[in-house]
């Protein structure tokens, strides 16, 4: 109730921080209509830097068992609604980046909160009947490639079942039992941290490093210009060198004995830049694996559950022939892969874990999933998205020795600063105005808020935003 009480009282003062347009001032947008305080605050509420000194003590409490370094400040999800997110310190801030894309429908929604029903099926994506939960992403890409590499080799016996010779060779990691497949993967992608993944995982070199790896072949990934109208020919040049590239990679794997079993992509990488490509590259690349009889698998850990506009963001693809296999975790309160019938392992204990995913969890992705039909979830994402890519886009032309490629859909937009520094420096000062962001790539911003994030978020951002470019130095 306090909380409630204090965020009425803030209104005017966040109203007279939200400024209408004015050719040269400072501030692009405009307020949008009232919320709902029981479930989301009216805007940001600093009270002290970030992190402040309660979240200092208790990052000095956790140094003291654990390597703690990668904790910016402590929540408090207790307080945090809707799209803004409570510290320990009472810092309240509009979160942008929805703990790296993992929050669907916001902190504490009512739904969730009071959840009561029981669970019900999840939103398959087209032509995948069959679904296996998992814990994370990592372990849910993990087991995606065990479960392809299954299916390629039984694809090789036909209807004979394993020999004497595979049972008894596989215990000593040893051909036959252990064929030399790979799976292709490409620059820039992030596929998990686990050691399967790491060999598809080429984001980050402090996560590969030290580690032993496979010899798995490596796609280059378009990088493509912008603005995209501006740069079509050469935009379309590129993509067609890195499907080339390929479509050599298999043949020359196939030559090494170290057979392509299946293709990983993201729709939208993300770790490593938020890197787009266009649909048609992605039909394409779908083409050469059916013609190379390898799997397809598309993991939408981080874009799948709504961000993009549609519920997969390869559904915006229109693909003729679905995918495979698709990986999902984040938004999706649960890890797992979706895959077509005959990708099934013949035998118990094939593809098998402890929890085989958290039961709990089921219960609320079928809430998220109720929450987003009833309240057309899609559509404000579609909407909501709209506008803080517009915005985006404006910013863009005033500062654009601050901001370039400005790119998205739906609300999974991001944007590159000139370099590693500033965009350190972009995320360390909206953090300490109550805007949380986030980074991926060398240089760039990634924008990954919840599926509830309205209109006037976008604005509330884009007017704080605003100002500290004005201001940067």
């Amino acid at each position: 109730m306090a909380s409630m009480l204090l965020s009425r009282q803030l209104t005017c003062a966040v109203q007279q921080n939200c400024r209408l347009f004015v050719s040269g001032c400072r501030s692009i947008s405009q307020v949008a209509a009232k919320i709902d305080v029981d479930f989301d605050y009216d805007g940001p509420l600093m009270k002290t830097e970030v992190p402040g000194p309660r979240s200092r003590e208790l990052m000095k409490q956790l140094n003291g068992i654990q390597n703690a370094e990668s904790v910016h400040f402590f929540c408090n999800y207790n307080e945090s609604r809707g799209n803004y997110l409570v510290d320990v310190d009472g810092n309240r801030m509009l979160d942008l980046y929805s703990q790296i894309s993992s929050l669907p429908i916001g902190y504490s929604h009512p739904a969730l909160v009071k959840l009561v029903q029981q669970p019900q099926n999840v939103v398959a994506p087209k032509g995948l009947s069959q679904i296996v939960t998992m814990s994370c992403g990592s372990c849910s890409n993990e087991n995606a490639f065990k479960t392809i590499f299954m299916w390629y080799r039984n694809k090789e016996r036909g209807q004979t079942g394993a020999t004497k010779e595979e049972l008894e060779t596989c215990m000593i990691n040893q051909y036959p039992g252990c064929p030399d497949y790979s799976i292709l993967s490409f620059m820039g992608a992030f596929h998990g941290r686990t050691m399967g993944c790491l060999a598809t995982t080429h984001s980050k070199a402090i996560h590969k490093l030290d580690i032993p790896s496979f010899d798995w072949p490596i796609a280059p990934f378009p990088r493509l210009k912008y603005p995209l109208e501006e740069f079509v020919k050469e935009n379309q040049q590129e993509e067609a060198r890195c499907l080339e590239e390929v479509e050599d990679l298999i043949v020359k794997y196939r030559k090494k004995k170290k057979t392509v079993a299946g293709i990983v992509v993201e729709p939208i990488q993300s770790e490593g830049g938020d890197n787009h490509a266009s649909d048609d590259f992605f039909k394409k690349l779908r083409d050469i694996a059916r013609k190379h009889g390898c799997a397809f698998l598309v993991d939408e850990v981080q874009t799948g559950g709504g961000c993009t506009g549609k519920f997969w963001a390869h559904e915006h693809w229109g693909l003729d022939d679905p995918a495979d296999v698709m990986t999902f975790s984040k938004k999706m309160m649960t890890g797992g892969f979706f895959h077509k019938e005959e990708f099934r392992p013949n035998a118990p204990y094939r593809i098998f874990n402890t929890w085989l995913g958290d039961p709990s969890k089921n219960l609320l992705i079928a809430e998220v999933i109720n929450v987003i039909k009833r309240e057309d979830l899609l559509s404000n994402v579609t909407h909501a998205g709209k506008a803080l890519l517009t915005g985006l886009m404006d910013l863009q032309a005033r500062y654009p020795h601050l901001i370039s490629r400005v790119r998205g859909r739906g609300t999974f937009c991001s944007f590159d600063a000139p370099d590693e520094t500033t965009r350190n420096k972009f995320i360390l000062t909206a953090r300490n105005k109550g805007v949380v962001l986030g980074g991926c790539g060398d240089r760039s911003i990634r924008f990954r808020p919840t599926l509830v994030f309205r209109d006037h978020h976008a604005h509330l951002f884009l007017n704080i935003f605003s100002d500290i470019l004005a201001d940067f130095k």
